[in-house]
């Protein structure tokens, strides 16, 4: 969804994609940024933590009529229907992501 926003085309492609996966561990309940992903991604968790708040904001927003192509193949079940999924409630999170 980030490729349809002009604002994240400033993020680094590595820091993007480690705070998607900080936002989907969160999300899941699948444990918080370990050691070993501090060592491999080379962020630290409280780096990422404004770059997911901001994706999760991100999941918010309407589709665009014109701009529905993304929306649209990742809300098929071939890519388990991500587009579709529920934004976590900010105040979580934020509780979330101190705690990590």
């Amino acid at each position: 969804m980030t490729l349809q926003e002009y604002d994240y085309a400033r993020e680094s492609p590595s820091k993007l994609a480690a705070s998607c996966l900080l936002l989907a561990l969160t999300m899941k309940n699948l444990g918080g940024w370990t050691p070993t992903l501090e060592y491999y991604s080379g962020y630290r968790s409280q780096d990422l933590h404004p770059l997911v708040k901001r994706l999760n904001f991100l999941l918010t927003y309407q589709p665009r009529d014109k701009l529905k192509a993304v929306r649209t193949k990742y809300s098929h079940r071939v890519f388990f229907e991500v587009a579709k999924v529920t934004p976590m409630d900010m105040l979580k999170l934020e509780e979330i992501l101190k705690n990590c």
